[in-house]
């Protein structure tokens, strides 16, 4: 009889477990939704945060991770996710792993990613993306094969940010492609100068308000004025 009683106020304890699990999976569901009409990004991180501890899924994850992203939470976004290449990972895991890494100034670590999400679904931003992290590691034949999709890819209303000013602007996504591609040109032959500057001036020509292009064409104008025999390196 004492054993029934037991087994009987476990089960009670049991069922006020889970029904109040439950309550708390449909506060927060609640408590999340608020948060997005009121575009509190703390409180959607906290909401989804609740909710992925009380009822975990893969789903929820990756949108907690890309949260974090869009918040400029690169650290948090990968500690939620992790960095590995995964097979199985959603478009959305990726693109979080490859945005981050990038962020972080993990070339090549993002651009395995990168890899991934352009295999799946190729585009002209993405060759971009990987384009200028194959400059960066030093792979220039990878880039222009990126930078010759991208120029034959990409259209008229398609537009790229860049950041090195104190304001940011856009320029169209195919002047970005051009500037990239007298970067190439001078990496893969220090001394083909004017054949870099050419590429550039079609970038500048495209968006004579490119200022990254112009700030390259002006560097690369003062490199072949060095008198000769100056170190090139």
């Amino acid at each position: 009889m004492r054993k029934l009683a037991v087994l009987i106020l476990l089960f009670i304890g049991f069922n006020g477990i889970s029904q109040s699990s439950n309550e708390l999976t449909e506060h927060y569901k609640a408590f999340y939704n608020e948060m997005r009409l009121q575009g509190d990004i703390s409180g959607v991180i906290n909401a989804l945060t609740h909710l992925n501890v009380l009822s975990p899924s893969t789903a929820r994850r990756d949108t907690l991770a890309f949260v974090y992203m869009n918040n400029g939470q690169h650290m948090q976004a990968l500690n939620t996710i992790g960095i590995d290449k995964k097979t199985d990972d959603s478009d959305l895991a990726v693109q979080v792993k490859a945005v981050s890494l990038k962020a972080l100034n993990q070339p090549k670590r993002a651009l395995e990613h990168f890899e991934v999400l352009f295999t799946r679904n190729p585009s002209a931003y993405l060759a971009y993306e990987l384009a200028d992290l194959k400059i960066q590691v030093g792979d220039n034949d990878g880039a222009s094969t990126n930078i010759e999709y991208g120029i034959a890819n990409s259209k008229d209303d398609q537009k790229y940010a860049f950041y090195e000013r104190q304001q940011p602007y856009e320029v169209p996504l195919k002047a970005a492609f051009h500037h990239l591609k007298g970067l190439v040109i001078f990496n893969k032959d220090k001394t083909n100068i004017d054949t870099a500057i050419a590429s550039i001036d079609e970038a500048l020509k495209i968006d004579p308000n490119f200022n990254l292009a112009s700030l390259s064409k002006q560097a690369l104008e003062s490199r072949k004025q060095q008198p000769e025999g100056e170190n090139q390196n």
